[in-house]
């Protein structure tokens, strides 16, 4: 433990010697390996920069996790999500003014966008890239999986130490309930050990009406269904859960890994739940409706009666939304 303070230490210094982009550069990161919510926090932060600053050239620079293709690549709407990553894509087809890019070098990637027009790029999952420092370092947190109760991996989802927390600019605690204590801002301060100048924000994730996968093939009766049945792979389905169980009755849930490319075996799997539950609605998330899409054969069955469920972030508060896109776009 001493060494991985020792080398986190150095790390850190080197971190703050790195060189920054020529643009100002927002990154969005955690400590943990998955959970606190990160692509709804970009979608946000893109809005948020819209509204403030409407004539800028927004991008958005990702590692693109999982992804067959190598290098530098810029998104397009149409994009498979096998070679940009399922959420970059995710996030270009929701804005498709935004610059996406992705590339695991991301000092290039960065003055590659640069070229292409960018303004203000958004770095997702960039706490831990030393090589470039960012603008603007946003650190996410979940609110169920406090960092001072886990541990590193393999033996928890800690991919850093909990004391680099305190190298932010700020800290989201993500997924909160929707009516927060009083008390709870200095509650969370202190199971956090944040030191006293880094504000502290908190938000919660909502989701919205399913909307069809296969619009041109959907039928929206199965929106009404009472039943449904769930898929997904990602990190934390527990809030996705909850907020279905209130329209639906949750019939069979299939789980798959995180970032899972889907191929023909899974799509078999979904079928033979649809036949068994010939009325109930397929539900699923936005990022696996994105590989979804990568599948050549997609049965009937699932295409007319599969619906995305969106999600969005949000502060809890209005005055920390405030507070908030004041030192988003602050020189």
């Amino acid at each position: 433990m001493l060494i991985q303070r020792l080398i986190l230490k150095r790390s850190a210094k080197a971190w703050r010697k790195a060189p920054g982009a020529e643009v100002p550069t927002i990154c969005i990161g955690n400590i943990t390996v998955g959970g606190t919510g990160k692509t709804p926090h970009t979608e946000m932060v893109l809005r948020l920069l819209q509204e403030l600053q409407p004539d800028s050239c927004r991008a958005v620079l990702s590692l693109g996790y999982k992804r067959r293709s190598k290098g530098y690549r810029l998104l397009e709407a149409d994009t498979p999500a096998c070679f940009g990553g399922d959420e970059p894509v995710q996030i270009k087809r929701k804005f498709s003014d935004v610059l996406v890019a992705v590339d695991k070098n991301r000092v290039e990637g960065c003055a590659k966008l640069v070229e292409e027009g960018a303004s203000v790029i958004v770095l997702d999952d960039a706490f831990q890239y030393r090589k470039l420092h960012a603008s603007l370092n946003i650190v996410l947190v979940n609110w169920n999986r406090p960092i001072y109760g886990d541990k590193l991996i393999p033996f928890g989802r800690l991919r850093d130490l909990p004391s680099r927390i305190n190298d932010a600019d700020m800290v989201i605690v993500t997924k909160c309930p929707h009516e927060l204590d009083p008390d709870d801002r200095e509650r969370w301060r202190k199971k956090l050990r944040l030191d006293d100048g880094i504000p502290l924000f908190f938000t919660t994730i909502d989701y919205d009406t399913p909307v069809p996968v296969f619009p041109e093939e959907a039928d929206p009766r199965y929106n009404y269904s009472k039943t449904a049945i769930l898929f997904s792979g990602i990190a934390d389905d527990s809030q996705l859960k909850a907020y279905l169980s209130d329209t639906y009755k949750i019939v069979e849930i299939l789980s798959f890994p995180d970032h899972h490319a889907y191929g023909k075996s899974d799509m078999a799997r979904i079928a033979g739940a649809v036949r068994r539950y010939p009325t109930a609605a397929l539900l699923t998330t936005e990022k696996d409706a994105v590989r979804v899409l990568d599948c050549k054969k997609v049965d009937g069955s699932i295409r007319k009666r599969l619906f995305a469920v969106p999600v969005k972030a949000g502060f809890t508060d209005e005055a920390d939304r405030e507070a908030f896109a004041e030192m988003l776009v602050k020189p």
